[in-house]
């Protein structure tokens, strides 16, 4: 099995610990080690094989957080182009340096999971089913509560001995009262945008359904020097692999997974993942709280911070910048962000 970490994202919504040029991939979220560093040690338990591919302006952060991983095994992205164009750097250089019918796992770095042992059991379904149906498997979770802020995977017959299903179709994030009816239904899986397929049904995959990318792969593929290389990527159009592959494809499989999941997104999410105490506050760094509730409060610099009086907030304080908001509106922090950074 062969891994692909994507570490390319920017994480607007956890800014100012996460910036443009120290997403938050990077950043120690619930303990002494990084998102990306815990993907890693993940990544080790399925495969020795391990990529990860990440935008330049964060590259060498990469390199430092992971010591054990080979210089030649960081693809760097010369700037973004999203998902679609990381996944096809990452088979151009595997049809470069590899001749295996491996299974390929793509999987992304900024994702909270507690149980590995789960997740590799998992992971590991979706491999020996996608090399022997030769076809393309998605990895889903069952879902737990009616989440709104995920996409889901209507999931059809079961394929392979019970182990995977047909995938009928994508939804995108529902409203409550539809992903209470996904929850009821049973037949509906959290879309945690990890698949698996050996290189040859990737490229049948990109030939028969994304004609476009297909040709952006043939051009990276035949780029004889760095710098071609990246003239190429550069003129690519930036675009989700999901829309631009992986929703066209007919006959893609779903193999269910049951371990504990968070795509860390939110001050909300933050909080959830960390410890909490009486009074269901998070309080981090050299911070002072009287008659706070329910918050998070991190201060990663020597200048004090207090917080009083306040309930379901979250209170950063950074270098890079300090927010204040009701967790209500976390998800709003990606536009405050934008604009801090000169982004808009």
């Amino acid at each position: 099995m062969i891994i692909v970490i994507i570490a390319g994202g920017s994480g607007t919504r956890l800014w100012p610990l996460s910036t443009s040029d120290y997403p938050k991939h990077l950043l120690n979220i619930t303990g002494d080690t990084s998102l990306l560093q815990n993907t890693y040690d993940r990544a080790t338990k399925l495969a020795d094989t391990i990529y990860v591919i990440s935008e330049a302006s964060h590259a060498h952060h990469v390199c430092e957080q992971l010591p054990d991983l080979s210089a030649d095994h960081v693809i760097v992205e010369p700037g973004r182009r999203g998902t679609a164009s990381c996944v096809i750097a990452a088979l151009a250089k595997i049809k470069n340096s590899h001749d295996t019918e491996e299974p390929i796992v793509f999987m992304h770095a900024d994702h909270h999971i507690r149980d590995t042992q789960g997740f590799v059991e998992s992971l590991q379904i979706a491999g020996e089913v996608s090399t022997k149906h030769q076809r393309i498997v998605l990895l889903g979770l069952v879902p737990t509560h009616p989440a709104t802020g995920f996409g889901y995977i209507q999931r059809g017959e079961h394929a392979n001995g019970g182990q995977v299903f047909d995938v009928v179709s994508f939804k995108e994030k529902p409203d409550k009262t539809t992903a209470q009816q996904y929850l009821d239904k049973g037949n509906y899986l959290w879309n945690m945008g990890y698949f698996v397929a050996p290189l040859a049904v990737f490229e049948q995959s990109l030939h028969e359904h994304a004609p476009r990318l297909w040709e952006n792969y043939q051009q990276l593929i035949a780029a004889k020097h760095a710098n071609e290389h990246d003239d190429y990527y550069l003129g690519f159009v930036s675009e989700s692999i999901d829309t631009a592959l992986i929703e066209r494809v007919p006959d893609l499989l779903v193999a269910p997974g049951s371990f504990d999941w968070m795509d860390v997104g939110s001050y909300s999410d933050m909080h959830q993942v960390n410890e909490q105490d009486e009074v269901g506050n998070t309080v981090q760094g050299d911070a002072l709280v009287d008659q706070v509730s329910n918050s998070y409060v991190r201060n990663d610099t020597d200048v004090p911070v207090g917080v009083i009086g306040l309930d379901n907030v979250a209170v950063v304080v950074t270098d890079k910048g300090i927010l204040v908001t009701n967790k209500t509106h976390a998800q709003n922090v990606g536009s405050i962000a934008k604009k801090a950074q000169g982004q808009s």
